[in-house]
């Protein structure tokens, strides 16, 4: 998970389907200066990570946070963020 969350690109896609919930590819590309094919490459590389689930509506593929995963990686950051303060 860590390694995915590795880039700048793939964080900001995690924080736009945190605020706005299920994100269509197409909102992704538009709402940043990456091409269709880089945006689907970070999006598969958070999916295999376990961060993101996706489904297919029609020639759309929408996007959002697996809550669980969210969970697990909050609960890692807490651990190493009460570690580093000790």
């Amino acid at each position: 998970m860590c390694r995915a969350l590795g880039d700048p690109a793939r964080l900001r896609m995690l924080t736009t389907m945190a605020t706005r919930g299920q994100v269509c590819v197409c909102d992704l590309v538009s709402a940043s200066d990456l091409s269709g094919p880089t945006v689907s490459y970070h999006l598969k590389v958070l999916r295999e990570a376990g961060l993101v689930n996706c489904q297919r509506r029609g020639t759309w593929v929408y996007y959002w946070l697996v809550p669980t995963a969210v969970d697990q990686l909050a609960q890692c950051l807490a651990a190493v963020s009460a570690r580093s303060a000790r």
